[in-house]
């Protein structure tokens, strides 16, 4: 006989260390990221690193606003 599945209320909660991701490492990872890329900064650069995407400017003589935006999900 097959047993059904717990209840929602009996479940463990996810967790991203569960899955093998060590938040606190991600974390410290970016900021050393976020060192590494500071020379590389330009005036076009829109933000820094801390989101899921980066933004930038191309030239507004040759496009209206144009933006470019490049995303990556590390998880």
């Amino acid at each position: 006989m097959a047993t059904a599945d717990p209840p929602a209320s009996d479940l463990d909660p996810l967790r991203y260390r569960d899955a093998g991701v060590d938040v606190v490492a991600g974390e410290q990872f970016a900021h050393g990221l976020a060192d590494l890329a500071r020379p590389a900064h330009r005036p076009e650069v829109l933000a820094g690193i801390g989101g899921f995407a980066s933004l930038f400017a191309l030239d507004r003589a040759r496009y209206e606003e144009p933006v470019l935006v490049s995303g990556t999900d590390g998880v």
